[in-house]
């Protein structure tokens, strides 16, 4: 078994990454996407992205981090990933799962699952640029409207080069809308002489039984569901089935707090706190009810006030 904290734009970012990381479980995780257009980019966007690679791309607590990057373009992908490596990072990840309107409308992220030689093509670029034993994998969906692809495209992945592919046990028109079909993984984990990662509705360690029963995959990668119970991990690996009280989570809320409000420019640190508590009120109900106590408020002082009451 492996588990993999999921690349989820805007969301795990560093700050989460070390916070979640940080509760133990987790083999490495992946940033957040990379965007490549056709041209090197700078040293400082891979050290914006990936703080990490200042400390051997890991977190503090020792977890590998791994730089994904998004784009069409074969040898600026190529090349960039390259430098990724150069920089230390732990191998080196392809988005062909990205969901976004904005991101698609570019030619970037799951459109691209419209079109499996051009996957081929871009992993075949990646993987020439890369000194040999590094790792290479990529994400994918199910397809783009559809599964009629499926298959096309994660062998297009695998004989481009890829190590192992993550599947998001959806389309992108499902978006994140339930179920996660996770019998098609079975399907591709049949097809591909490579390891399959799933992906897709893992909300707790009896999700991910049933999900490797019906896929037969036994790495899974962890997204919004780390994001609600950051313990996630470490319970799926010694299978306790209660997530963390919240008299513990409060303590990472204020230690995250913590943390941005003394490195994030204050403008964003009210937000991106509202952000984390809107996925944990889902699952604690005080979580809700610190989130209705600091949803209109913007001042940092008054939010610690609110924060520190609430916990």
């Amino acid at each position: 078994m492996r588990l993999i904290l999921a690349p989820m734009e805007g969301l795990a970012d560093v700050y989460l990454r070390r916070l979640i990381t940080a509760q133990g479980g987790f083999d490495w995780a992946v940033t957040e996407f990379i965007r490549v257009i056709d041209q090197p980019l700078p040293d400082r966007v891979f050290w914006l992205r990936c703080p990490e690679l200042l400390t051997s791309s890991q977190t503090e607590s020792g977890t590998p981090v791994r730089i994904q990057l998004l784009g069409n373009h074969q040898s600026a992908m190529a090349e960039n990933a390259a430098k990724a490596i150069e920089l230390g990072s732990y191998g080196i990840d392809l988005n062909f799962g990205c969901p976004s309107k904005t991101v698609n409308r570019s030619k970037g992220g799951a459109i691209l699952l419209k079109e499996p030689e051009s996957l081929y093509r871009i992993v075949t670029s990646v993987r020439q640029a890369l000194p040999l034993g590094t790792t290479l994998s990529a994400k994918m969906r199910l397809g783009y409207e559809d599964a009629t692809l499926m298959l096309e495209n994660a062998l297009a992945l695998q004989d481009g080069g890829a190590d192992e592919i993550t599947v998001h046990a959806r389309t992108k028109v499902q978006g994140y809308t339930p179920p996660a079909h996770w019998h098609c993984l079975e399907d591709i984990r049949q097809a591909l002489n490579i390891a399959v990662i799933a992906n897709g509705e893992i909300w707790s360690p009896a999700d991910y039984e049933r999900c490797r029963e019906v896929s037969g995959c036994e790495d899974a990668m962890l997204g919004r569901g780390a994001i609600r119970f950051p313990d996630l991990a470490q319970r799926i690996r010694s299978q306790a089935a209660q997530p963390m009280p919240w008299s513990t989570l409060a303590g990472l809320v204020e230690a995250f707090w913590k943390d941005i409000t003394e490195q994030m420019p204050q403008r964003y640190c009210a937000g991106r706190l509202k952000q984390w508590l809107h996925h944990l009120r889902q699952a604690y109900p005080e979580a809700e009810q610190l989130w209705q106590c600091v949803r209109t408020e913007t001042d940092p002082k008054r939010l610690t006030m609110l924060l520190n009451r609430g916990s």
